[in-house]
């Protein structure tokens, strides 16, 4: 049975919420025969019924499986109506799908994240995977550093687990667009948390966010001296079937469901650079 037509089944086990918007939906996958994997970075495309279907990011780690994590913003139809579900009721998912950062180069490394808002979900893959390594020696990263930005101090997501990192020795600075009365830290765009950021020659920057945050990151980045070959970036787009069958999700001459979602910037044209505008 061909998975990536067909979905599987799933229960869901938990609900988590991170913020108004955001909630993290634990599921597990009902048939125990089928063998599920994927990669940190890889997408799943999910279903109700009369409800339609969506790309979402994996925001748990392989390592958590057969738990699998999808953090999902309330933002139309599909995503309503799985916001409005219990624990126990049903989701159908078809994948993994798209490309995956390149985890298996990044022992010995300095690792820098650069996230704003929903962006930090398919981050949160890597960055759980990077510390379940880390109990592998020759597996072990050098540093994780994280920059989250957010619009305000409500919309900061994954807080619970951000606190968790920053237990285990992840470098954390947070900002806001708009502050509010009980905020003390950061005010101003995520990008501007690169200005006190000092890059090793053995860094590897991952980034997620909107295309423009992209966009001004990478340009940030560069200006650091990062090469193109160590920025990877993880997009959005619209997909409908998530094999590069339909073309919604096209990036100039690229489709995001299959060429990506997850490309190195030495990968892309400067005409894909445009785009992210």
């Amino acid at each position: 049975m061909n998975r990536s037509f067909i979905p599987a089944q799933t229960v869901i086990r938990e609900i988590i919420p991170e913020n108004d918007q955001i909630s993290t939906f634990r599921i597990e996958i009902i048939d125990k025969t089928i063998l599920f994997t994927f990669l940190p970075g890889q997408f799943l495309m999910i279903s109700v019924p009369h409800c339609g279907e969506a790309a979402i990011s994996i925001s748990s780690s392989p390592d958590a499986l057969p738990l699998i994590d999808l953090s999902i913003r309330r933002a139309g139809k599909l995503t309503t109506a799985i916001h409005a579900m219990k624990k126990g009721a049903q989701l159908g998912i078809r994948g993994p799908f798209g490309t995956a950062f390149p985890v298996e180069t990044f022992a010995a490394r300095n690792l820098l994240f650069v996230a704003g808002g929903i962006g930090l979900a398919p981050l949160k893959s890597v960055i759980d995977h990077c510390l379940f390594q880390n109990g592998v020696e020759e597996d072990a990263v050098l540093s994780i550093s994280l920059l989250y930005g957010s619009r305000s101090p409500s919309d900061i997501a994954f807080q619970r687990v951000i606190n968790e990192w920053q237990e285990q020795g992840i470098d954390v600075h947070l900002t806001v667009d708009e502050k509010d009365e009980h905020w003390n830290g950061a005010v101003g765009r995520v990008t501007e948390l690169l200005d006190d950021t000092r890059t090793a020659n053995n860094t590897t920057a991952l980034v997620c966010g909107p295309p423009v945050m992209i966009r001004s990151v990478i340009d940030r980045l560069k200006a650091l001296g990062c090469e193109d070959t160590d920025i990877f970036i993880t997009l959005e787009r619209h997909m409908k079937c998530g094999m590069g069958l339909c073309g919604h999700c096209h990036l100039d001459s690229k489709l995001i469901c299959t060429d990506g979602p997850v490309f190195s910037v030495s990968a892309l044209t400067t005409m894909d650079v445009m785009e992210l505008c």
